[in-house]
């Protein structure tokens, strides 16, 4: 694969499943932004929620070392793999279709967040019609412990303790320098995502979905960044699984997460048809 080129999969549905569900309509276009370290045939478990109503999707996760080394360390790598993901959407044609994003963890928010800048100021994307957003176990503020926490859990307990350690060890270093020895100096160009997002929030609606025993992401530091968003007018809904560990809550409790899914892709699609029908009688009386 070429340079310029990133690591995605798309699925369209057939014809008849796609009239069963949206009944003439544009079906939507999911767009599903995996977690850090996450496999594909995993976030296909996910795309299968979409798939099976009829929606267009597209899955892609970006690279660990984009996550948890450009990013941590104040290189937007994933400003440009945003553009890119956004573009894929005129190179399929699907660019007049609702849009709507699943984002997982902080390693889908970051993506997220360069998303959302994109759509708020560049013309290209103007167009765009994103009707709501579902966001999975994020997002946590970028403290060093929280990223942390977010390495740990992605390396994983098959890594040698040693290198764990040094691993570790190597990244709190160049976390701390940066985010705050340095931080007076560089928070205005290393602004982290999640104050990035809470200054500036895109004013669709968003389905939060998260838990108290998430030992990643702290459901505190979520609540809080709900709060803030209401506070601004955003839409937001929510659902705290209790039990489940950090993006475990589909694999636990599928058949709740599924419906909470469904039910707000839907619920998104009847506003974009309630404001559509509004700007026709507009049209009509004018």
């Amino acid at each position: 694969m070429a340079d310029d080129e990133i690591d995605y999969n798309i699925v369209f549905p057939d014809a008849g499943t796609s009239e069963r569900h949206w009944q003439g309509t544009k079906e939507p276009v999911v767009i599903l932004l995996g977690w850090a370290g996450c496999k594909d045939k995993h976030l296909s478990k996910y795309c299968s929620i979409y798939n099976e109503q009829g929606c267009v999707t597209i899955r892609y996760t970006a690279p660990l070392k984009t996550v948890f080394i450009s990013e941590s360390f104040g290189y937007k790598e994933l400003s440009s793999t945003a553009l890119k993901l956004l573009e894929i959407l005129y190179d399929y044609e699907v660019e007049n279709s609702p849009i709507f994003f699943h984002i997982f963890s902080n390693g889908g928010f970051m993506l997220y967040r360069y998303i959302v800048e994109l759509l708020q100021s560049d013309k290209q994307f103007s167009s765009l019609n994103v009707i709501g957003a579902i966001v999975d176990s994020a997002p946590d503020s970028g403290n060093v412990l929280g990223a942390l926490r977010a390495l740990t859990a992605t390396l994983g307990p098959k890594i040698s303790p040693v290198l764990k350690y040094v691993l570790l060890a190597l990244f709190a270093v160049g976390v701390f320098l940066l985010r705050i020895v340095l931080y007076p100096l560089t928070k205005y160009i290393h602004k982290n995502h999640y104050d990035a997002v809470q200054e500036r929030p895109p004013a669709w609606p968003h389905l939060y979905l998260y838990s108290r025993a998430d030992q990643v992401v702290r459901h505190r530091n979520i609540e809080v960044f709900m709060g803030t968003l209401k506070q601004k007018g955003v839409p937001v809904d929510s659902f705290d699984f209790v039990s489940s560990p950090h993006v475990g809550h589909f694999r636990d409790f599928p058949e709740q997460y599924t419906l909470k899914c469904r039910t707000f892709l839907v619920a998104c699609m009847k506003d974009l048809e309630r404001t559509e029908v509004k700007k026709r009688q507009r049209a009509q009386n004018q």
